[in-house]
């Protein structure tokens, strides 16, 4: 394990993120169960973005995250990126320091809003712009998904905690795929037409989907940006890489190479593909870049 900044103990500093994740999970359920009861949500939605919303519980778990780890550790030499705080000024997010703090406090707000209850928090600690550390949290399913750098595990306040059961190695074809019905284009939809997975989740939130393929529930995940239009950010993915990666799967970018964080706009662009086992995840990339090649689905030098 990488030593972390001076005066930081990592027991001590699981501690903490158990106790304030489970405080944002408070808040993310609380919401959550007002806005099934609500038919006019406009006041829990504070933007009129309907592609990107934000909402009151975005904001709480925002400002209750960075606030309970800048006054528990005041004089450590991190930095925090914030998905909100980066939504309002993307030009003052100093990323400067070696240890970075990667913060997304609900992915998979239009789930949120829409109750399928697919929804997450993601927190990572990023060391030399690799995911080190991190945090996945699933209120609804009462799972708190941590790695510390050597192993992941999953906490369950109410229920016995889980297991990781990365699935066996399997052919594409005999694959469970986990996509999105909020975020798929014609490209993506053409791709898994061709591959004819054995069977296809739909499911909200990266980090709800990667878990996933921890349980052992699906086995792949694909995500496909294309050129001028959204993409994915850094919070999107450095919690979800940490959990998957630690656990023994594996997530690239169509060429299996690493994913690059602190870009441009901390855009996360192009094929990115996660999957459960990182001894065949070379393989899985390299057939599905020769699918997209022969039936021309993307333009491959984006």
């Amino acid at each position: 394990m990488d030593k972390l900044p001076l005066g930081v103990d990592i027991h001590n500093l699981i501690d903490d993120l158990r106790i304030f994740s489970w405080e944002a999970a408070d808040i993310l359920l609380h919401y959550s169960q007002i806005l099934q009861k609500l038919d006019d949500k406009t006041n829990i939605i504070k933007n009129k973005n309907a592609t990107d919303p934000v909402t009151i519980a975005d904001l709480e778990v925002n400002e209750l995250i960075l606030k309970r780890m800048q006054d528990k550790y005041p004089n450590i030499c991190w930095k925090y990126l914030s998905e909100e705080n980066a939504k309002i000024d993307l030009n003052n997010c100093n990323i400067d320091e070696e240890w970075v703090w990667v913060l997304d406090p609900l992915d998979g707000t239009k789930d949120f809003i829409q109750g399928t209850g697919n929804y997450a928090m993601h927190f990572a600690l990023n060391y030399k712009k690799k995911p080190f550390l991190g945090v996945v949290l699933i209120p609804e399913k009462d799972e708190l998904w941590l790695a510390n750098g050597e192993k992941v595990w999953c906490e369950r306040r109410n229920n016995p905690n889980r297991k990781t059961n990365l699935s066996v190695n399997k052919k594409l074809s005999e694959m469970t795929l986990v996509t999105s019905k909020n975020h798929r284009n014609k490209a993506l939809r053409n791709l898994i037409e061709q591959i004819k997975f054995e069977k296809t989740i739909i499911m909200g939130s990266i980090g709800c989907k990667i878990a996933s393929i921890i349980r052992g529930e699906s086995d792949i995940y694909i995500c496909m940006s294309l050129p001028g239009e959204s993409s994915p950010k850094d919070w999107d993915f450095a919690a979800p890489e940490t959990i998957l990666k630690t656990a023994g799967g594996a997530i690239t970018n169509l060429e299996n190479e690493d994913l690059n964080y602190f870009q441009q706009d901390f855009k996360q662009g192009g094929v990115i593909i996660a999957s459960n086992n990182n001894q065949s995840h070379g393989k899985l990339c390299f057939q599905i870049k020769e699918i997209i090649h022969k039936n021309k689905l993307y333009p491959l030098n984006y």
